[in-house]
């Protein structure tokens, strides 16, 4: 929380600190429906107390953005972080007021990025960066946060090498400030194996998978949402190796726990669903992994839309699929949605478009 002023409004600003420490707590815990009951709560005390443009209101409302952001409630994320970058622009001062600028300003760039609006995104990084390196220094934690947000978008745009230079760079300072036990050290190892992951380069990918398995399960343990992704972040990288034997009790895990925290139809539920669909088609399980492909895909089109980067992946691996079992036909019509989706996103020269129009090409000529 900012500075807070004193006098005859403190038991009310108290009592929303203590709200706002509450919902903290409770994402951390994996409670997020709870954790953004107590922002509101929280942020309706404060406009009335200090008015609708006060940093401590920016403040909860990072909160509460984050809590919709880990809801899948994208479009809800975005309008709160950019109102709070809106209130911390007025302001120049300390370190703290800068810090909640950028905590609002990294995630509105991240919500960009989920939403597939990528340049939005860089420009919005580039500018908290800028702010930070300023008013911070280059090596503050705060930069490190920017940093890793610039690196998972460069990840997704194909930019490899810029991605892992900004890891290693905020890996540095993570360890230096927080230590290497730390969770958010475990952050960076489990993007550094996401990265491997997109270059393909799934053996160099698995030690970093480990070790962010490792840091969190240690802290958190097996059933916390934050474990349950970096199992499935893992879990993808023993798929590129073939040892699905040990890949696919990690995706069950990780969906029961994301069914439970936040129900049947969140982003994360679909990603599982997804990786879980493909170890049961390289076991030649075709029906059960259609199956769970179509559920993925109903889920991202619901929560994304039906034009978003990530519908594209499933679209493919349905087309793959469906390629395999004959149905050319279906195949076809899912490899040029998935297609058109890649090539005004990422371009017609990003390895995952190269990759999609290469099936599209080995499909039978009929």
């Amino acid at each position: 929380m900012a500075m807070l002023p004193t006098g005859a409004k403190k038991d009310p600003i108290s009592r929303a600190c203590r709200l706002h420490d509450r919902a903290l707590a409770a994402r951390e815990q994996g409670k997020h429906k709870l954790g953004k009951r107590l922002c509101e709560q929280s942020l309706g005390i404060l406009e009335t107390a200090l008015g609708a443009r006060h940093p401590d209101v920016a403040n909860v409302l990072n909160c509460l953005a984050a809590a919709e952001h880990d809801l899948a409630n994208y479009l809800q994320a975005e309008k709160h972080f950019r109102r709070a970058a809106n209130i911390m622009s007025r302001y120049r001062g300390d370190e703290t007021l800068t810090r909640i600028r950028l905590q609002s300003l990294g995630g509105l760039a991240n919500v960009y990025r989920v939403l597939g609006r990528h340049c939005k995104a860089e420009t919005v990084f580039r500018q908290a960066l800028a702010i930070g390196t300023e008013r911070l220094g280059p090596n503050h934690l705060d930069i490190a946060f920017v940093l890793n947000g610039l690196a998972v978008l460069h990840k997704y745009q194909g930019r490899f090498g810029e991605a892992a230079r900004h890891y290693r760079r905020a890996l540095k300072i993570i360890e230096r400030e927080l230590g290497p036990e730390h969770l958010e050290a475990g952050v960076i190892y489990h993007n550094l194996g996401g990265l491997e992951h997109a270059r393909g380069r799934f053996a160099r990918g698995e030690a970093p998978a480990r070790r962010s398995v490792e840091i969190s399960s240690k802290m958190l343990g097996r059933n916390h949402p934050t474990v349950a992704a970096d199992m499935a972040a893992l879990g993808g990288i023993l798929d590129g190796q073939g040892k699905y034997d040990e890949s696919a009790p990690l995706y069950r895990h990780a969906l029961r726990v994301f069914r439970k925290v936040y129900g049947p139809e969140h982003y994360e539920v679909a990603v599982n669903l997804n990786n879980l669909a493909a170890v049961y088609y390289a076991r030649g399980r075709m029906g059960l992994a259609k199956r769970l492909y179509c559920r993925a895909l109903a889920i991202k089109e619901k929560i994304l839309g039906s034009d978003h980067i990530d519908v594209a992946t499933t679209l493919n691996n349905l087309a793959v699929l469906s390629a395999s079992t004959g149905d050319h036909d279906w195949a076809k019509a899912l490899y040029k949605r998935c297609l058109t989706i890649l090539e005004r996103a990422l371009g017609k020269n990003h390895p995952q478009t190269k990759a999609c129009r290469q099936n599209y090409a080995n499909l039978p000529k009929v």
